[in-house]
């Protein structure tokens, strides 16, 4: 399937290998996690990820748009790279993720870590 030609638009979705979560991923899939809720302005929310991405250890943002962030993550040992994508729901007040590795099909659960500590870690912060 084509990527999204939008950032607004809906995610990719994660393919059939058990290396990617997202947010936007069918309801009762291992995949799935739930969005970020978050409270303010589109761009103070936007502020926040970017203050916790720029904190997460290895973690580059690579694109950045109002509604829209994109960052690169690398692994410790192999450095191997996961992609990290976010797309701000202003009305809903949530911002929606999908995580992926670039390479393999396990990832031994590295995304959904990933993306509760990033999770909890925006939650966490003023």
């Amino acid at each position: 399937m084509a990527k999204p030609s939008s950032p607004a638009s809906r995610l990719a979705p994660c393919p059939r290998t058990p290396n990617c979560v997202s947010t936007q991923a069918r309801e009762g899939s291992s995949q799935r996690m739930d969005p970020i809720p978050y409270s303010g302005s589109l761009a103070q929310g936007h502020a926040k990820l970017v203050e916790v991405l720029r904190n997460y250890p290895r973690t580059r943002i690579v694109r950045e748009e109002p509604d829209y962030l994109k960052a690169e993550c690398r692994s410790a040992f192999f450095h191997f790279v996961d992609d990290v994508e976010f797309v701000f729901d202003d009305a809903a007040k949530r911002i929606h993720f999908r995580s992926a590795s670039r390479l393999g099909r396990r990832d031994f659960g590295v995304n959904r870590k990933r993306m509760e500590e990033i999770s909890a870690a925006f939650r966490a912060a003023r």
